[in-house]
């Protein structure tokens, strides 16, 4: 299952290279602010479909696509982020 998401992250970094005009992904890598846009109209999609109990999944697959667009796109690394989860591992155990 990880797998998957470390080869989405392959492609979003790829995608970097790619003509706006033809992916999506380059799209929103090549403008932020059309990706924070995109991403808070995800967030609030993600918040009502669980208040509705339905779609969460495809809204929550969503959010995590446009969130990691937008890492990528401002320069953080999924790495880093995941680098700061396991700093902050023993303060979660312990809660």
């Amino acid at each position: 299952m990880l797998e998957f998401l470390e080869e989405l992250v392959k492609i979003i970094r790829e995608r970097k290279h790619s003509n706006p005009e033809k992916s999506y992904t380059s799209k929103l890598l090549n403008d932020k602010k059309m990706n924070v846009t995109k991403l808070n109209e995800e967030v609030k999609e993600l918040i009502e479909a669980i208040q509705k109990n339905d779609n969460q999944v495809h809204e929550a697959a969503d959010v995590l696509y446009h969130l990691l667009v937008l890492l990528e796109g401002s320069g953080i690394k999924i790495e880093d982020v995941m680098q700061e989860l396991k700093k902050r591992q023993n303060g979660i155990r312990q809660k």
